[in-house]
């Protein structure tokens, strides 16, 4: 993981409309003549920086020579760079700058991580907000104004902080989770520690002003000043800010090559505006102080500091109890916690490795193809074998999918439940890394006559109780209720001991253990297997489930899609409405599946009964899924009567034809794919 910073400023590099390093020459203050009293003041000058090394926080301000041909200098670097590594960048740059501004007098170069700037007049404890250089990152965001939001709050509170630095450091870098771009945003923020606080302040705001004129709908951008900087990009491009030491003596002494003694700098040693904050407090500067001022000033203190720290454990507690309306209950997206957030971040693999790892996606190890991309293939280099699904670029709904699937399958850990493994950002690229799953999916099998013969009852049996096992699972015992709303027989994989895996939690919605019920207006999900109460008025719920589950049971049982018509003459009919008449006819064997042998005849009768239990049309009469657990493990059980199934074919009750062509915004085709396409991947292995 250590190689993944480098490979992200590789891409930075690469990405930014703009050098590693950038100059910018004044020609209004005029030009020197080499060799020229200005020319070997400047030259002595910058020479030094390498051999200064008792200054070991960063920050370099100095002059030389007496005036008009006096020269002056600063360098400061970031705050989380090596003080030998900034030296080094700083007299790398020298060269540089001198090239591009030849005989210049004044002129500024900004690095990746530090700023070089020299004049011939005086520079330091100078506000100076131009000349300004713009530099983004070509890689835009879909959703503009909440991900520029969130940089302009994470700007502002970076300044607040940086502001409030000695005169040896203002900066300060952290980070921010973006909920609705699922993007975490750094960012740092930069002024010349000479400063004050307020011409800080004012730097940087007029820096964040900025942005949206240079970087608007950028996921990365760069507003470079004289004495300030920022920065931000969708990724970590800095490391932990150093700690300084206590701030240096007035005698402090250089340990390295001395300066000629004209070479001074204006760096303050300690603070007025420190000593003078601590009078204020009613301390003595001398270390004096009376017991009654003490206590009047750390009394209050304390209890102010006590009263934020309950005020913000009282609105985190509040935050992760509220619920999103317009996710119907579900989670709001901006209340994931920092360790959730630090778990999926762990997640994620380099884009490169995976391209290489499928052959760069080529279609030898194209597996399947559904609504939302493909899914590849792959061997990483440990040799262990991925399966890849690689997102349409231009698929809106690809983004919530992802989004989904990430916070969903990252947290989920079963035996019957397929391992997420990571997941990859590049530019529009969206990658989902999932277990390979060896033997394909339970569609493949139980729907082709030639193969439904390697699934016999008993290994049907226990796909059947370990899907169960898998829905009571996302139902009761994970951290949250999840209604997975897309269960089918395609999305059922089956590892190499044909033992069954749920996938493709797409369009899978959260609930907290005490919700019962959510409501969408967008339907979305699979014909035949959706729930009348869903596909009529968009209201899912656990119940939802069990209904795709009773669906394919009695496509397990005998074989059938719930889309083909079974029977023979007048008698044609959806799978639901014939397995219900033939149970209530007593002839329920006639819909197993004739490479069944009719072997364990009264488990195969038991199941058909629960599976109509689960697909009858009233959401009160199913059972829950703990509930059908109990049924296929206690035979002394009885079971209630089953009544019509939802989508029957006949009077009284709407059939599958009829429910398609009833909401305006769902197609009439009937199909095994997804509405809207919206999570049939079919990842087939070769």
């Amino acid at each position: 993981m250590a190689l993944f910073p480098f490979l992200c400023y590789l891409f930075f590099i690469a990405a930014y409309h703009a050098k590693a390093d950038d100059a910018l020459c004044d020609n209004n203050i005029g030009n020197y003549t080499s060799n020229s009293t200005y020319d070997n003041n400047l030259k002595t000058l910058l020479s030094s920086l390498s051999s200064h090394t008792e200054i070991n926080y960063g920050f370099y301000n100095f002059s030389y020579g007496e005036e008009p041909n006096k020269a002056y200098v600063i360098g400061v670097c970031r705050g989380d760079i090596e003080p030998n590594q900034c030296r080094t960048n700083l007299n790398n740059s020298i060269g540089y700058l001198r090239e591009q501004c030849p005989n210049q007098k004044e002129a500024i170069v900004w690095g990746g991580d530090f700023t070089l700037w020299y004049s011939n007049r005086s520079i330091f404890g100078l506000l100076e907000t131009s000349p300004t250089l713009y530099l983004y990152l070509q890689r835009n965001t879909s959703y503009v104004d909440q991900y520029m939001q969130a940089v302009a709050n994470l700007m502002r509170n970076l300044t607040a902080k940086a502001a409030l630095g000695d005169s040896r450091r203002k900066y300060e870098a952290d980070s921010v989770f973006e909920t609705t771009s699922f993007e975490t945003i750094y960012g740092y923020v930069l002024c010349m520690p000479d400063l004050s606080s307020q011409q800080c302040t004012d730097c940087l705001n007029a820096a964040i002003s900025e942005i949206p004129n240079c970087c608007n709908g950028k996921m990365g951008g760069n507003v470079l000043k004289p004495s300030c900087r920022l920065r931000y990009d969708p990724y970590r491009f800095f490391n932990s800010t150093i700690v300084l030491d206590s701030p240096p003596s007035t005698n402090n002494t250089s340990s390295g090559t001395k300066l000629p003694s004209s070479l001074s700098t204006s760096r303050k040693v300690f603070p007025i505006a420190l000593v003078n904050r601590i009078r204020t407090l009613g301390y003595r500067v001398n270390g004096q102080s009376k017991t009654g001022t003490v206590i009047a000033v750390v009394v209050p203190v304390v209890t102010v500091v006590l009263v934020l720290i309950l005020i913000c454990i009282y609105l985190r507690l509040r935050k992760r109890k509220q619920f999103s309306k317009a996710n119907n209950g579900a989670y709001e997206d901006g209340d994931e916690d920092e360790d959730e957030i630090t778990i999926v971040e762990s997640l994620q693999f380099n884009f490169d490795t995976i391209r290489v790892a499928t052959s760069d996606f080529s279609d030898s190890n194209k597996l399947g193809q559904g609504g939302f991309g493909v899914v590849y293939r792959g061997k990483l280099p440990n040799g262990q074998m991925i399966a890849v699904k690689r997102l349409s670029k231009d698929s809106d709904q690809g983004d919530v999918e992802f989004k989904n699937e990430v916070l969903l399958v990252a947290k989920l850990q079963h035996r019957n439940l397929v391992r997420l493994l990571g997941f990859s950002l590049e530019g529009r690229e969206k990658l989902l890394i999932y277990e390979y799953v060896t033997n394909k999916s339970l569609d493949y099998f139980i729907f082709n006559p030639a193969r439904r013969a390697q699934l016999n009852w008993e290994k049907r049996y226990d796909i059947i109780k370990c899907i169960v096992r898998g829905l009571i699972y996302l139902h009761e015992d994970s951290r949250l209720r999840i209604i997975h709303r897309d269960l089918k027989a395609s999305n059922i994989l089956l590892d190499d001991g044909m033992n069954p895996k749920i996938s493709d939690f797409g369009l899978a919605r959260l609930f907290v253990i005490d919700q019962t019920q959510g409501n969408t207006s967008k339907i979305v999900g699979t014909y035949g297997y959706m729930a009348p109460e869903y596909a009529m008025h968009g209201q899912f719920s656990v119940k939802s489930d069990v209904f795709s589950f009773g669906v394919l049971v009695l496509e397990i049982l005998s074989g059938h899609k719930n889309s083909t018509n079974i029977g023979q003459g007048n008698d044609v009919e959806y799978l639901l409405s014939y397995a219900w008449k033939c149970w209530r006819e007593g002839k329920a064997h006639n819909i197993i599946d004739p490479a069944l042998n009719n072997i364990s005849a009264n488990e195969i009768m038991r199941c058909i009964h629960i599976a109509l239990l689960c697909v009858q049309e009233n959401v009160v009469d199913r059972p829950t899924m703990a509930a059908v657990a109990l049924m296929l493990n206690s035979y002394s059980l009885t079971l209630s009567i089953p009544s019509k199934p939802a989508y029957f074919y006949g009077s009284g009750t709407r059939s599958l034809h009829d429910m398609e062509l009833w909401a305006g915004n769902i197609d009439s085709t009937v199909s095994g794919e997804s509405i809207n396409q919206a999570s049939n991947t079919d990842p087939y292995p070769r």
